[in-house]
């Protein structure tokens, strides 16, 4: 008989679907909406309790695989949630970090094997919460998230977060453990409420995390300090900003260190970028350029960005031994923010001829300073032949660009009236081959005594 036209259909429902179309809607469920499901309905229960739902949420945010789970002996679930239990309120940046870390300790591991052994193991979630009685303020969770992972590192040379070196200066920034940054951690005017991330044995300079929005930093902003020269007020600290959260910070520079952006030198990571077009070939012989800003070498007030260049000169394996040549003398044009340009002619590169010859690479590190917030150098070098005394020929050195990072002005300065400090921000750039303890700034003392000429 058939039914009345005016009878509804029943109600469509989830568990009327068969099973396995059902688990096949639940493979696309967040962890979150997965566990909601079993307070549902009882068979959404059963079917929630399926192992292998489970794999690709383990696998997600806890970067869990096959070899660890047999190590384990345990279900998919089972592992999912003794975890979570550990590491939940982690869940949105334990992935992210803990691959950086595995990234790093891989990459190290071949090229830095001493610098891996200078990492701690992580910390407790009681230690952590120790720190916080201890200081009176909340680390953030992508901070906590990373030393449940590695505790930093001792304090030793190299350090992890990259070093520096000129003739007279170096610089080398351990990531700080748990306890040594709680040591540190400020309540002095200028740097209220901060916490060191890092630390360098060599000039005492730390890379600092605001833990509260004070003093017109933003909140979990990290940044190098940069007092202010020309302020009577001890408390007029600048800022050279690195990044807006820990997590941030973190990934990039890592990101930067393992697919080569930094370079590995003498079992270090030096901190040079390298701009992939800053490259020229002049017939035989490349020129490429890294440059690096120096912050703890800088200052705002008065207007003084340090910078350190690297070049590389190369002769192709493949050139002819008769193109053997040596370096006679370098040419600069020096050009500042303002459009103020210097030129800069002198033998030699840091007191030295080089000979290039075939398969070979000379490098060498210099530096320059701008009054102006970014600047950019370019160039020849002039060769003769070895084989042939009076051939000489120029070797072009790309133009390649120098750039403060953002910096903020110390609210102490905002605050006061410096209409007396008046800042000459004409001055003029310079290659430091030539630059013989030359201070063109406004009283500002050499933060190592003489500018370092060359490496």
């Amino acid at each position: 008989m058939a039914a009345p036209l005016d009878m509804e259909p029943p109600a469509l429902s989830l568990e009327l679907l068969p099973t396995d179309p059902l688990l096949l809607i639940l493979s696309f469920l967040d962890c979150r909406d997965l566990i909601s499901c079993c307070y549902l309905s009882r068979r959404l229960n059963q079917l929630s309790n399926h192992d292998p739902l489970w794999k690709r949420h383990c696998k997600k945010y806890w970067l869990i695989s096959e070899e660890e789970k047999c190590q384990r002996n345990q279900s998919w679930k089972a592992i999912f949630f003794s975890t979570y239990s550990d590491l939940g309120r982690y869940i949105q940046y334990y992935a992210t970090l803990k691959k950086a870390w595995d990234d790093l300790e891989k990459y190290l591991g071949q090229r830095c094997p001493r610098m891996i052994g200078s990492l701690k193991e992580s910390v407790r979630e009681e230690d952590l919460d120790a720190v916080e009685a201890q200081i009176g303020c909340k680390l953030p969770d992508d901070y906590r998230c990373s030393f449940r992972i590695h505790n930093g590192q001792k304090l030793v040379v190299p350090g992890l977060m990259g070093s520096m070196a000129l003739s007279n200066h170096y610089r080398s920034e351990d990531l700080l453990d748990i306890d040594t940054a709680a040591g540190g951690f400020q309540q002095r005017l200028g740097l209220k409420q901060c916490l060191p991330l890092t630390f360098c044995i060599h000039t005492g300079l730390s890379q600092y995390m605001a833990l509260e929005s004070v003093e017109g930093r933003n909140k979990y902003e990290i940044f190098y300090q940069c007092p202010d020269q020309m302020a009577r007020n001890p408390s007029a600290i600048d800022m050279f900003i690195t990044g807006t959260s820990y997590l941030e910070w973190f990934t990039s520079y890592v990101n930067k260190v393992v697919t080569g952006g930094y370079p590995i030198i003498r079992d270090q990571i030096f901190r040079y970028v390298h701009d992939k077009e800053c490259v020229a070939t002049t017939e035989d012989i490349t020129v490429s350029v890294s440059t690096s800003f120096l912050p703890e070498l800088s200052s705002v007030h008065p207007p003084h960005y340090f910078f350190t260049y690297r070049i590389r000169i190369e002769m192709s394996k493949d050139a002819l031994p008769e193109k053997a040549c040596q370096l006679d003398s370098r040419y600069w044009r020096i050009t500042n923010a303002k459009g103020d340009v210097e030129e800069v002619q002198g033998p030699g590169v840091v007191g030295e001829f080089p000979i290039i010859s075939p398969g070979r690479v000379y490098e060498y590190t210099s530096c320059t300073t701008f009054s102006t917030t970014s600047g950019y150098m370019e160039g020849y070098y002039t060769f003769h032949c070895l084989y042939y005394k009076d051939k000489f020929f120029n070797v072009t050195i790309p133009r390649f660009h120098m750039v403060c990072p953002t910096f903020k002005v110390s609210t102490a300065r905002m605050e006061t009236n410096h209409n007396e400090y008046a800042v000459d921000e004409d001055e003029d750039s310079t290659d430091t081959d030539e630059y013989e303890d030359r201070r063109r700034v406004l009283d500002i003392p050499a933060p190592a005594g003489r500018c370092p000429r060359h490496t």
